[in-house]
């Protein structure tokens, strides 16, 4: 049964920090670039926001069910986003990879690619889950397409299953990655991080 347990995972210029208060100003810069709270279909917070965005990740950490991070890319020393593994079912060896986003100057750059590569080795290899999942908003065409490009399998569309920040309900696609399929994902992963030079 997997337990999870705040950790710092690094490599390839990026290293994901356990998610504290502290890292309120620099998060809010983070989404400042490029605006990101007026993307509906994301739960990026608002710069007012941000401490309570925090403060719901570290309770739902505190009941077993989340593991949040920032995201520092080292070059620059800068926080460039936040993700984490969410709807933890501890007893299937379930985690899911989500509330995942960047500032904008940091998209379609490796960090993504990083970011994923970390966080699902960690999984299959130290947590020992048996799967990941991925979720994404049905109208965040950009997300999925970045979820597919990772080689995760799409299992298929929730209808009517979320309600948004806005108070509208989204349909969420639902994908995920196989313990039997980590080794082909992870190949693929770290070829594309080796063509951007970041290995």
């Amino acid at each position: 049964m997997i337990k999870l347990v705040p950790i710092t995972l690094e490599g390839h210029g990026i290293r994901l920090e356990p998610l504290t208060l502290e890292h309120e100003a620099d998060l809010s810069a983070a989404a400042a670039d490029g605006e990101l709270w007026n993307l509906w279909f994301t739960s990026v917070p608002k710069p007012e926001e941000t401490k309570t965005y925090i403060e719901t990740a570290l309770a739902g950490q505190q009941a077993g069910h989340m593991l949040p991070w920032v995201v520092r890319e080292l070059k620059t020393n800068v926080i460039v986003g936040s993700t984490r593994y969410h709807d933890v079912v501890a007893n299937v060896d379930r985690v899911e990879i989500g509330y995942t986003w960047y500032a904008a100057s940091w998209q379609r750059s490796h960090v993504n690619t990083t970011c994923k590569l970390l966080m699902l080795t960690h999984a299959f290899e130290m947590l020992g889950c048996k799967v990941v999942g991925l979720r994404t908003d049905g109208f965040n065409f950009a997300s999925q397409k970045a979820i597919e490009a990772l080689g995760a399998k799409k299992d298929g569309v929730i209808r009517h299953h979320q309600a948004r920040r806005d108070g509208t309900v989204r349909n969420t696609v639902m994908y995920s990655i196989l313990a039997d399929e980590w080794t082909d994902v992870k190949r693929h992963l770290e070829f594309r991080l080796a063509r951007h030079g970041s290995i």
